[in-house]
């Protein structure tokens, strides 16, 4: 039988019409009538999401995909050296932080918490990647659905496969799409597309978007920069049904625009390495990050 943890309410939600189900995987059993109780903080209802943008929070700049991109090129010129591996890791490491801060299991549940990642072809994906490494360290127990495996013909795919065996090498377990979806987990986290995604996403990821959609009673959604099938400059949100509603996003470096029309409860910046420099020309305006913490809560 499954136990409702204190943090993070009843497990997954998230259910596969065919496919079996992976060795050692629990399959979702509760009825869709009993909704998951959301986890402690505040409650924020996902129907209440406005068509129009609110105001910028706290004075943050919101980013689109060109000034994002012209960041990215920025932080790895030759003046500033950042690497894309390096980034990479920086931004795995902020998602991680940031979900070990809102959904770490509280006594009496000690058990650690099961965290799906849907990882993309992308640098989106591969933070995805970095983020599940340090998530077992943290003393969660991720699981991956991969559906690329890092094979790619483009010069950076040998990074893509390095994070593959880096995970191998904790053991964390790689699961096809359809065992992925018969999964019993506590949090989803959703790595799949960024900010230079456009478009219709397409198998198999179409049909991960449909189900994370549909699936309000599921357990609680954490997107990586902004949500997978979301367009990075969107100002209104035209079918709702149609777009996963992440409880968490945490976006990268700085907000990108869509994270205007955010309704989730936890909403974080991960990025404390930006060069000064990089800050005034692109005006980012940036919060004080707390202590040694790789994340700082904005919304």
């Amino acid at each position: 039988m499954l136990n409702a943890r204190s943090s993070l309410g009843t497990r997954v939600v998230v259910r596969a019409s065919t496919g079996p189900a992976a060795s050692g995987t629990r399959r979702f059993a509760m009825s869709e009538s009993h909704p998951r109780p959301r986890p402690n903080a505040r409650a924020t209802n996902h129907d209440d999401v406005s068509c129009r943008a609110p105001a910028s929070p706290g004075g943050l700049r919101h980013l689109g995909a060109v000034e994002a991109a012209a960041l990215d090129t920025a932080l790895m010129s030759d003046k500033h050296g950042f690497s894309i591996d390096q980034l990479m890791e920086l931004a795995g490491l902020s998602v991680a932080s940031a979900v070990a801060e809102v959904y770490s299991p509280l006594p009496p549940h000690p058990a650690p918490a099961r965290v799906l990642l849907f990882c993309g072809p992308g640098n989106n994906g591969g933070d995805g990647l970095v983020a599940a490494r340090h998530l077992h360290h943290f003393g969660f127990k991720p699981i991956v659905c991969y559906p690329s495996g890092g094979r790619s013909s483009r010069p950076s795919s040998c990074l893509y496969s390095g994070l593959v065996k880096q995970l191998e090498a904790l053991a964390i377990p790689f699961l096809e799409v359809e065992q992925a979806l018969e999964l019993d987990a506590d949090v989803v986290i959703d790595a799949m597309f960024g900010f230079s995604f456009k478009g219709e996403p397409r198998p198999p990821f179409d049909s991960i978007l449909t189900r994370l959609a549909g699936a309000d009673d599921g357990p609680p959604i954490v997107s990586v920069d902004i949500p997978s099938g979301w367009q990075v400059e969107q100002r209104e949100i035209g079918d709702r049904e149609k777009l996963i509603r992440p409880d968490m996003l945490v976006s990268l470096t700085a907000p990108k625009v869509c994270a205007r029309l955010f309704r989730g409860r936890h909403h974080y910046l991960g990025g404390r390495f930006v060069p000064p420099e990089i800050k005034e020309a692109f005006k980012l305006y940036l919060p004080a990050y707390p202590g040694t913490s790789q994340c700082v809560r904005i919304g």
